[in-house]
């Protein structure tokens, strides 16, 4: 009995559907599996509104007396699942069967403009001058061969891209400069160093245009045809004569303009190797090529076939390459296509491995040969000064075979940047300047730099070596060089000693310490237009810097670095002096980057950089004012579209 009065209300709970459940007719209704009308009332509420004093068990709260039975249109109540309709069956196989897809062709169907979808909804106006929205000209929409009927191209995903640059720099800077000797500027200036101060002003503008094919969001083009026209105009004026040209009536001031080709190549898509777009593809012609992480061995425009591509979902990216060497206008350091090339040939190969040795790391590993024919040529600049052969030792032309073997890393580790190379100068030379004849090369590089990241703040810690010669007469020639070094290091060119060129008074005719953009102390002629030098005292490099992004528009950014020379005996023999002092001296520099409207189309630069020398470079120069310290401030203006 009592657990009849149990149930009771508990079967009174339950919708009618429910307790007609829990019974087992041998026989179904024929209509049993018919949903209840919408509006049906359950019987559960029928009997509460009937009966509101019932007593639930303990434990179970009983239903109030104005619940809401009716059904709320797209809800279902908690734990109860709607009833479905009849399965549909299928008793005329094929009557509601897709048609296949032959019966629609690809190539009759038409498919909308979706470049041009957001232009016809009224959203965007495209205007050729906007580089911020879509634009033709920039390649967010291929061309409309309507309108170009003269272009040889055939199907729909052909871009045209056009890239404009005003690169503006105002720079005056001090560093040592020897006095003209055969026509001294001022009456009694019979001593060897002269007046320090020099102004440069130098405009370029970059202009550059581009045909591709292929839609390049996920792959690489089909094909590619560049060419880049950098027009340079520049004025040098400096204190005293026969420093711009060799004839000293030329006076102190130039001004030069030159038209140089930076690009001009076609990049043709081989095949992809998988379906995530691996792939290989081959370039030919004047191009940009970076041999390493950072710029320090070759970096340049040059003349050259490439064949490169990538493996393993892009794990593995590789290069094969060779490139013959273009002569460079003196002034501007832009290609020069009127004259005949060189005879320096340079065959490159890399393989870089992403996430080797450790997650987050990229490794590169390279080889590099450089097979210099200049030694029977006699080049002179544009200025009337000599750069092959140098007018160092001899004055006699080289010859010379070098192999580069290099490995590094760049990435992460964990919350530490790092950048790290290392390479290994092997070769001959055929005659070294000192003595005349052959000799081995055997010099080595490292540089590496750690850096820490710490909310809007970088900082960063960089060193180098590089060895030098430590017997000019033997025949082993120990100091490194480069092929065409452009580094992105230590403060890069808001560096004092890598933005600024030496010049190496006393010793040595039209030669320099080491290069412009360049770090290393190498005592070639020209980095443009001269020939590597293994015999050279070498760098050493320890610094600190760091990079404070102030606001999304404005960083700043400061280096601190201390320079020696690694073995200081070549410029002992030059000089005529028993021993000099290793030390450079301390490179401060600082710069602030503004980009008003947080992008790269309009970019202001502002940067200052002091040399105060050591023992060697106090040892070695000096200037007319025995001033203490030298120099270079740096106003830059780059307007990008």
């Amino acid at each position: 009995m009592t657990a009849l009065a149990l149930s009771l209300p508990l079967l009174l709970a339950q919708p009618a559907s429910a307790a007609v459940a829990n019974e087992a007719p041998a026989e179904p209704a024929p209509d049993a599996a018919a949903a209840p009308a919408p509006d049906a009332v359950p019987a559960a509420a029928e009997a509460t509104a009937a009966e509101p004093n019932i007593i639930a068990p303990p434990g179970i709260d009983p239903a109030p007396v104005d619940v809401d039975s009716g059904k709320i249109e797209g809800r279902r109540r908690p734990g109860q699942d709607p009833r479905l309709p009849d399965r549909i069956t299928q008793e005329n196989a094929g009557a509601l069967r897709a048609p296949p897809p032959e019966a629609f062709p690809a190539d009759q169907v038409p498919i909308p403009d979706r470049w041009r979808l957001i232009q016809s909804l009224g959203v965007v106006k495209e205007r050729w001058f906007d580089p911020y929205h879509q634009n033709t000209y920039k390649g967010d929409r291929p061309i409309d061969r309507e309108k170009v009927k003269w272009l040889p191209i055939k199907g729909e995903d052909w871009f045209f891209v056009a890239n404009l640059i005003s690169d503006t720099v105002v720079e005056p800077r001090t560093f040592p400069i020897p006095v003209g000797i055969q026509y001294p500027e001022r009456p009694g200036s019979n001593d060897v160093f002269g007046k320090d101060s020099s102004l440069v002003l130098s405009q370029t503008f970059i202009g550059g245009v581009a045909l591709i094919k292929g839609q390049t969001a996920y792959k690489p083009p089909d094909i590619e045809y560049r060419v880049t026209l950098a027009y340079n105009m520049n004025y040098v004026r400096v204190p005293e004569r026969r420093i711009l040209y060799v004839e000293p009536s030329r006076g102190r001031t130039r001004f030069d303009d030159f038209l140089g080709v930076q690009e001009a190549f076609i990049d043709y898509h081989l095949h992809n190797s998988s379906d995530r777009y691996d792939f290989h593809s081959i370039r030919v012609g004047i191009q940009q090529f970076q041999a390493d992480f950072r710029g320090f061995l070759f970096n340049d425009n040059q003349l050259g076939i490439r064949l490169f591509g990538n493996r393993d979902n892009n794990r593995f990216q590789y290069n094969l390459s060779a490139w013959w060497r273009l002569e460079k206008d003196t002034n501007s350091g832009l290609n020069d296509v009127t004259q005949g090339l060189r005879k320096d040939w340079i065959f490159h190969a890399n393989l870089y491995r992403q996430d080797f040795p450790f997650v987050g790391l990229t490794s590169e590993l390279s080889a590099t040969v450089n097979i210099n024919r200049e030694g029977g040529d006699v080049e002179i600049d544009d200025n009337g000064f000599p750069v092959r052969p140098a007018l160092i030792g001899n004055l006699k032309g080289r010859d010379y075979d070098v192999a580069y073997i290099g490995y590094g890393v760049d990435g992460r580790l964990g919350r530490l940047n790092l950048t790290a190379f290392g390479y290994a100068a092997l070769g001959e030379d055929r005659n070294n300047v000192f003595t005349g004849r052959p000799a081995e090369i055997r010099a080595w590089f490292g540089a590496a730099e750690l850096s820490y990241d710490k909310d809007w703040m970088r900082f960063r810690l960089s060193g180098l070596f590089a060895s030098g010669d430590d017997d000019p007469f033997d025949d082993t020639e120990k100091g490194f060089d480069a092929i065409f070094e452009n580094p992105v290091f230590a403060g890069a060119d808001t560096s004092y000693w890598i933005r600024q060129s030496v010049p190496f008074i006393g010793g040595g005719r039209a030669i320099s310490l080491n290069g412009r953009n360049g770090i290393l102390n190498s005592l070639r002629s020209s980095k443009d237009q001269g020939q590597s030098n293994f015999i050279n005292p070498g760098t050493m490099l320890l610094g600190a810097g760091g990079d404070f992004d102030i606001t999304p528009q404005l960083r700043i950014s400061a280096n601190a670095n201390h320079l020696w020379f690694e073995n200081t005996k070549v410029l002992s023999t030059l000089r005529s002096e028993g021993s000099i002092p290793k030390a450079i001296g301390w490179d401060l520099s600082a710069a602030a980057v503004w980009r008003p409207k947080a992008t790269q189309n309009l970019v202001f630069r502002l940067s200052a950089a002091t040399l105060r020398p050591g023992g060697g470079f106090r040892d070695l120069f000096t200037n007319f004012d025995r001033n203490r310290a030298y120099y270079s401030v740096l106003a830059n203006v780059i307007l990008s579209y």
